[in-house]
């Protein structure tokens, strides 16, 4: 029987159509109105946006029912400053009018075009206009050559054309763009395949429980699960719980398969619908993963030379950078690139050495000494070798008084280069005392984590945090805001209370002074795992302290901060259609996935109950596939993941880096790519793999930490946890009106549990209207 294996490569094949896959294309015909909208600028500057760069200076507003343009300086680039309109569909072998009037207040000359918005930013039509005082209209026509760009720009170039010029007014109106032929026009409607069966691509743990999406079904009753070498069918169950999931606008069902434990490689059948990928069960499912995840941030190092087949690099960044506002330049080589760019950012490097060096304190074993960096073979675990990079890095971000300066860029972000090519100079920007606490607490660690491999090491971080420290008395809440002429990423914010939280916590697990103790009992409890809201660090650093008095008050408040935290995620997994934390997609979700995975990992680990530790797992199986896009969100991983994240080196080679967590669905549609392609789409299928789509497809080293945690604190089996009750089926150890609530909702297809053992009291192996009627008895018996 081979038809599975070639419905199979027919969704592998749809699955490659998704740089095109997330638009819902209708079809535009030639009568369509105006595509500009916004196009008498009767709702301002709507729509409407300013660029501006290598000394380029504008404001954009309106005038007079006109887009007016201010220009104080022209720059040195002939883009140095732009203005344009976001997004303009454009179709192979469609026939365009293009028509506008613009003039300005000086004779000058500007570059008009629509433009490839990324990419080599080539031109699809351009004009170079000549404009007075006097309003002239541009009117003509043009057929697109190029292949379809339904997120070109519509763009104006105004800086620099060789000559100097005053402060002057350029004002634009009456814009229209009309699709006045299009006979020629192939309208194929091009959408993302979109697998009925949804699992973990990368797959399961033997003992965790199993449960898989069925959409698009609409009278089968039960599902196979086949052994992928030999086709066998080795178990069959059926479905259950139909409900109408609007946040991805489909119709769901449910397949449990936590029976099926041995090792080896499955698939998913159920009647006629397309088989699932196929995925793995087995003890080490993510071990390669977990390699991954930290081999990633080797490939991000700055600073030294990098080795790798396709990724490596010569020494990058590695030149004097000048302290803002001053003469004085400094040494800070070295760290990690931070994201898809290569700046480097003191406060969220900190969120990912405490992530990792968590990940490693909660299990030791899943880190070994052989991930293939410089350092493999030293006896040292890799992800120690590796944080201490970073470490080093941080190091040399401290200033003379104890404040650690911001972050470490150019004064602008970098074309799609390698970062050896991205030879501007350096700018460390001012002190922040986010960065100083953030940085505290990351030495504090240094000297916790270091001390038995090189005292010697943390010493000198322990110095240095208590230098920081000392800073953060005298200086409070003193936030960063980028300069103006720097316009890569700020990480500011608007209090400083959490990161001061979690240093103080930190230091008093790292020295047991009552210095610290006593400053903890003066802070209010904070919590958050992002890089602006760091307080669950410093309740971790308490709740997983060798020898605490767990009746301290701290210690008492922390504890409850974090167990609210996982009770509110349990519950909105266990009701969640595909079995993830949270409701509501920004940007960065994946993290916001991850994070929620980590409270619920330690959660697990405070109170050995089950629903904790398969919530974890749940919002792991999310992220690795298990979602309604489809999609494994990290990049070399699963049937499909990211083939164009936005990532430079990966732009500049043409292919993805392995091992890194894409930043996923946002509904916000925050990005160009976003805008174009996502248009209408439901909110929990908002993610498009495209290189220009950075608020849904960039990755960051704080996104792949947390993965890394999630990961160490999933390798742990429900069989090592306390025994189910029977009739607790929410696993809270009690018996009572909740769990048969619970029970009926879960028959009514409203919620899926996350724990469902204890429902089975008939022990037939289905849960059913006879085990609502024994829970009912049960509890009238109390």
């Amino acid at each position: 029987m081979e038809h599975h294996r070639i419905r199979r490569c027919t969704a592998l094949l749809a699955a490659c159509t998704i740089l095109f896959a997330a638009v819902p294309m209708t079809g535009i015909t030639a009568d369509a109105a105006n595509l500009i909208s916004n196009s008498t600028f009767d709702s301002g500057t709507s729509g409407w946006s300013s660029y501006r760069q290598s000394g380029g200076n504008c404001t954009l507003s309106t005038d007079s029912g006109r887009l007016a343009l201010t220009i104080t300086d022209v720059g040195t680039l002939n883009y140095s400053v732009q203005f344009g309109y976001d997004v303009v569909p454009l179709y192979q072998n469609g026939v365009y009018h293009l028509q506008y009037d613009i003039s300005s207040t000086v004779d000058r000359t500007v570059e008009g075009m629509i433009q490839q918005n990324g990419g080599t930013y080539q031109a699809y039509t351009w004009k170079s206009l000549s404009l007075t005082a006097e309003p002239q209209t541009v009117d003509y026509t043009f057929t697109m050559t190029a292949e379809t760009d339904i997120m070109a720009k519509l763009v104006f170039n105004c800086g620099t054309q060789g000559t100097e010029l005053p402060e002057h007014t350029i004002y634009l109106d009456n814009v229209s763009l009309e699709l006045v032929d299009d006979s020629e026009v192939n309208y194929t409607e091009l959408r993302a395949y979109e697998p009925p069966i949804v699992i973990d691509q990368v797959g399961y743990l033997p003992e965790s429980e199993k449960i898989a999406v069925f959409r698009t079904v609409t009278d089968e009753t039960e599902f196979s699960v086949h052994n992928a070498a030999t086709d066998e069918v080795v178990y069959t169950g059926a479905l259950y719980g139909e409900r109408n999931n609007s946040s991805a606008d489909e119709i769901d069902f449910y397949g449990d398969f936590s029976d099926v434990t041995e090792p080896g490689d499955y698939y998913i059948t159920c009647g006629d619908l397309d088989d699932s990928y196929t995925f793995t069960i087995g003890d080490d499912v993510y071990d390669t993963l977990m390699d991954e995840t930290v081999k990633m941030l080797y490939l991000q190092r700055c600073g030294c030379e990098v080795v790798d087949d396709t990724f490596g690099h010569v020494a990058c960044h590695n030149t004097p950078a000048v302290i803002y506002g001053t003469t004085q330049t400094i040494d800070v080589s070295g760290g990690w690139h931070d994201a898809g760019d290569y700046g480097r950012y003191v406060v969220p490097g900190a969120k990912a050495v405490a992530d990792l060096l968590y990940a490693y304190d909660t299990n030791p074993e899943l880190f070994g000494d052989d991930t293939g960096i410089p350092e493999s073979g030293n006896g040292v675990p890799d992800i120690l070798d590796e944080v201490r990079y970073e470490l080093e890095w941080m190091r040399k971000m401290q200033s003379e008084n104890g404040g650690v300066y911001h972050k470490v860029t150019c004064a602008n972000f970098p074309g799609y280069v390698m970062p050896e090519y991205e030879t501007d100079q350096l700018i460390v920007t001012p002190v922040s005392s986010t960065a100083t606490a953030d940085f505290c607490a990351s030495m504090a660690m240094a000297y916790e984590f270091y001390l038995d491999v090189d005292a010697a090491f943390a010493q000198e971080c322990l110095a240095a945090a208590e230098r920081a420290w000392g800073y953060l008395e005298e200086n409070p809440n003193l936030v960063y805001t980028n300069p103006t002429d720097i316009t890569t990423g700020d990480y500011g914010d608007y209090s400083d209370w959490d990161e001061r939280y979690w240093a103080a916590a930190q230091m008093y697990r790292a020295t047991g002074e009552e210095t610290y103790l006593t400053a903890l009992e003066g802070m209010r409890i904070s919590s958050g795992l992002d890089w602006t809201t760091v307080g669950d660090y410093g309740n971790i650093a308490l709740l997983t302290m060798d020898d605490i008095d767990t009746t301290l008050s701290v210690y008492e408040a922390a504890e409850n901060a974090l167990l609210r935290q996982a009770d509110g995620f349990v519950t909105s997994t266990s009701t969640s259609a595909y079995g993830v934390a949270i409701s509501k997609f920004n940007w960065g979700s994946n993290m916001t996935v991850a994070n929620a995975g980590v409270i619920l990992g330690l959660a697990y680990q405070l109170t050995g109950e089950a629903q904790y530790l398969n919530a974890t797992q749940s919002n792991l199986h999310y992220l690795l596939g298990h979602n309604p896009n489809g999609v494994c969100f990290v990049t070399g991983f699963g049937t499909v993941s990211p083939q164009n994240p936005h990532h430079r080196p990966s732009m500049a080679k043409g292919t993805a880096m392995p091992g890194m967590l894409v930043g996923g669905v946002n509904s916000n549609l925050e990005d160009s790519a976003a805008k174009a392609y996502l248009a209408g789409m439901p909110e929990a299928k908002c993610y498009v793999d495209h290189s220009e789509s950075y608020s849904t497809n960039e990755i960051t080293i704080y996104w792949n930490s947390p993965l890394t945690y999630l990961l160490s604190l999933s390798e742990t089996t429900p069989e090592e946890s306390p025994a189910t009750l029977d009739g607790d089926i929410n696993g809270d150890g009690n018996i009572d009106l909740a769990d048969l609530v619970m029970l009926q909702q879960y028959l009514l297809g409203n919620v899926s549990l996350t724990q469902v053992q204890g429902a089975d009291l008939c022990a037939n192996g289905t849960i059913d209207g006879l085990d609502l009627a024994m829970l009912r008895q049960m509890l009238a018996a109390q």
